[in-house]
Parts: structure tokens; C-alpha cells; sequence
């Protein structure tokens, strides 16, 4: 009998290695006693499955009334499903969770054309939570804002537009933009950024509250609206929230490995950097009361975060951040 822990998708590979490997020194001791297969830490993150990158390159043309007239948006990366036990969700070549979050999108986006590209590596990739919103979410909605700018309309104005046949995704737009005071006076040095996504079924909002001194990047306060349908377990759902956004702003400020010479190069948390309690910014979560069918908590709240945090730092004069994590371009310290 072989028991595994937690592990949150690594067990989800189709050559099983801890478990052949336990099962390798079960046989080769003949059964004497129970075998342990236990990771270090540097093992683990040296020979873990990672999150692949994706690179996005979007087009995107206004008409004269600040419309959206044309979009054209081409993903490019590592499929999560190919060559996995999940491997059949693939149609006509596109692995779904390389484009969820674009395509299908909760915006109204008839003209949208895009593309996939999905190239073939040595890294073996699995997923990360949220999946391929991981991503699609961070490009979506900082576009959303850029274009906005380019129309000379409000944030929030310009994506409820373009929601108009979706209540459940406008009404926590809605929500959270209440919650946070959106469009009113913020103390000198802050400015809100707003971000909105469907995922598992669920849909999120979130206005980040931010600050920037001496050029570093400092998340104040996050106002979360969540519509998850039913909600079971109130408080369970707040705390997931809660995590996903402790998750996400760890991740936007400095989640990642580097592979150099065939190798990890950050093998604890020594190099591999993770939020600290002092970063964590104050967050407010509400719920959309509904009658809808309950859907996912776990990892809906991780998407609008790093979007959110990407368009309050433009606000205040920041850099447009197109490769993440911010220590690349040093937002934040190390």
C-alpha cells in the first residue's frame, strides 16, 4: 500500500517517480519493513514539476468612440495536459488551460482572433493554482486598463461596458469598487488598481490599494468581492481568499525558479523567496449573495490579484510590468 500526502497536483504524473521509487526499495528489501520516500527540500524544488512561462503578444485597435475594434492575441507556451493523464482534454492541438481566461473570456469580445503555440521542452511542466489563469488574467485585465487610458475612460467605466450581458461578472466589479471607495480621493502616495476574472466558475474582483517609495512597491490594503454562487461555508470561503491573495502577491513580487545548466538554481528558501508576514497587506473579502449552484473558492482569488497591484503602480507613475515576477524589475526587495 503506498499513502501520499498533500501535494497539491505533484502526484498528478503519469510516471508516478516517488511512488516507483518506493516501491523499488520496498522490492529490493524484500518487504522487511514499511518504506518512507521522503523529499528535501532541495531535492524537491530540483526536481519538482514547475508552472511553465508563457509569453502573450496582443494587438489591440480603438475606434473613434474608444471601442474596442479589433484584438488580436497570441499565447505561447509549455502545455500543462500533453503527455498527462489529462492529455485527452486537448482539441484540435489547443491544451485549454493555456488559454483559459482569454479564450473564453468573461468580456464581450466578439472581434477577439488568437492563436496558440505550444512548444515541446525537456522541463516537465505541471499545473500551479489557478491553472492557466495564472497568467491569462494578468494580461487580460492589465490591458483592460491600458486600454482604457488610451480611450480616456475610468477603469471600471470601460470593463462594465463591456459586461453588459454578464451581471455576475459586473456585480462584483461593482462590489469591490464600492467597498474600496473607487474613484474617490486617496492619501498622497496611494493609488486603487482593479481587476476582475472568472475562474472554476466562480467570479472575482479586486482593488489593490498601493504604495511606492524609494521606487519599491508596497501592497496596503486589497478589497476582494467574491460570487461563488451558494456560499456553503462563509468563513472557509473568506479564508481562501484570504490565502489566495497571500499567494498571488508572493508570487507577483518574487515566485521563481531559474534553470541554469540543467539545473534549479534556487533550491531552498534561502534563494526561492516567499511573502513574509509584514507584507501582507489588510484585505476585506464580500460576498455577492446568490442562489446560483456553488463553485470553487480554492483558486478563483488568485488571479486579479497581480493585475490589480500592476495597474494601481501605473497609476502612480510606475513602469508597465511585462515580465514577472517584480524583482525583475526591482519593484520590491530582495
Amino acid at each position: 500500500m503506498v499513502v501520499s500526502g498533500g501535494s497539491f497536483g505533484r502526484r498528478a504524473n503519469v510516471w508516478s517517480d516517488f511512488t516507483v521509487a518506493a516501491v523499488h526499495v520496498a522490492k529490493a528489501i524484500n518487504g522487511r519493513a514499511p518504506v518512507r520516500v521522503q523529499f528535501t527540500r532541495e531535492d524537491d524544488m530540483g526536481a519538482g514539476l514547475y508552472r511553465p512561462m508563457y509569453v502573450h503578444a496582443v494587438k489591440v485597435g480603438l475606434d473613434a468612440k474608444g471601442g474596442i475594434a479589433d484584438w488580436q492575441h497570441t499565447v505561447v507556451g509549455q502545455s500543462i495536459m500533453a503527455g498527462g493523464p489529462m492529455a485527452m482534454m486537448i482539441k484540435d492541438g489547443v491544451d485549454p488551460t493555456s488559454v483559459e481566461g482569454v479564450s473564453p473570456t468573461s468580456y464581450a469580445l466578439p472581434m477577439m482572433k488568437g492563436d496558440l503555440h505550444s512548444p515541446a521542452l525537456a522541463v516537465r511542466p505541471l499545473w500551479w493554482r489557478s491553472v492557466g489563469n495564472t497568467h491569462t488574467a494578468y494580461v487580460m485585465e492589465t490591458m483592460m486598463d491600458e486600454l482604457a487610458a488610451a480611450a480616456g475612460k475610468d477603469p471600471l467605466a470601460f470593463r462594465l461596458a463591456l459586461l453588459e450581458k454578464n451581471a455576475r461578472a459586473a456585480g462584483v466589479l461593482r462590489l469591490a469598487a464600492a467597498k474600496a471607495g473607487w474613484g474617490k480621493t486617496t492619501k498622497p502616495g496611494l493609488a486603487q488598481g482593479i481587476a476582475m476574472h472568472e475562474s472554476f466558475g466562480s467570479f472575482v474582483a479586486q482593488v489593490a490599494e498601493v504604495a511606492m517609495a524609494n521606487g519599491k512597491v508596497k501592497v496596503e490594503r486589497v478589497v476582494c468581492a467574491v460570487d461563488c454562487g451558494i456560499a456553503v461555508n462563509p468563513d472557509v470561503l473568506r479564508a481562501q481568499m484570504e490565502g489566495c491573495i497571500g499567494f498571488a502577491l508572493g508570487a507577483l513580487y518574487y515566485s521563481e525558479v531559474e534553470l541554469k545548466g540543467g539545473r534549479a538554481a534556487q533550491r531552498n528558501f534561502d534563494t526561492y523567496r516567499s511573502l513574509r508576514i509584514h507584507e501582507m497587506p489588510n484585505v476585506e473579502v464580500y460576498i455577492v449573495p446568490s442562489t446560483a449552484a456553488p463553485t470553487g473558492v480554492g483558486e478563483p482569488g488568485v488571479p486579479p490579484l497581480a493585475p490589480a497591484v500592476a495597474n494601481a503602480i501605473a497609476k502612480l507613475g510606475g513602469p508597465r510590468v511585462r515580465r514577472l515576477p517584480f524583482t525583475r524589475s526591482g519593484l520590491v526587495a530582495t
